[in-house]
């Protein structure tokens, strides 16, 4: 079972060492991490994606909300919210791969942002499955290189 977790905290030094340690003490695994301020300077959103069972799911959830630099907790399943995650990946091509480099990328929405005669950077901002897609239809392709972000998720509009 997995879950995301949209955590606002104050935006000091040590908050996200507190929250990873929560984490650790108690042999939670982070899935994703990702973390930025959001548009009041004094505040940060932690996006943290874990996975384990009904009971660890609630665990988590209570003990982020005893954490003292914690605002506000909140929890989303894949169907209450819209989620993506960021994906640079750079690839080693030749004449022969060009072109199924170009078609891959042209199904899957993905950007080619940056190329050399032997290489080119991929980008693809999306859903993680298809990123994760992405990457598995790139493997009989040489990969180079791979920077990904952590899973931003806000929870669906409503009226």
């Amino acid at each position: 079972m997995k879950r995301i977790y949209s955590v606002l905290v104050e935006n000091r030094s040590g908050v996200l060492c507190k929250v990873a340690g929560l984490f650790s003490r108690r042999c939670f695994n982070i899935d994703s991490l990702a973390v930025g301020e959001t548009d009041d300077p004094t505040v940060s959103c932690m996006t943290i994606v874990s996975s384990g069972d009904k009971r660890t799911i609630e665990q988590i959830e209570k003990q982020l909300n005893k954490k003292l630099d914690v605002i506000k907790v909140k929890t989303f399943d894949d169907t209450a919210c819209i989620s993506r995650e960021l994906m640079l990946i750079k690839v080693r091509y030749n004449k022969g791969t060009r072109r199924d480099i170009m078609e891959i990328c042209d199904i899957l929405k993905a950007d080619i942002v940056d190329m050399s005669k032997t290489q080119m950077m991929i980008q693809i901002c999306d859903i993680p499955d298809k990123i994760s897609l992405l990457l598995s239809m790139l493997q009989s392709i040489s990969i180079v290189e791979v920077a990904r972000t952590g899973t931003l998720a806000l929870s669906k509009c409503q009226d």
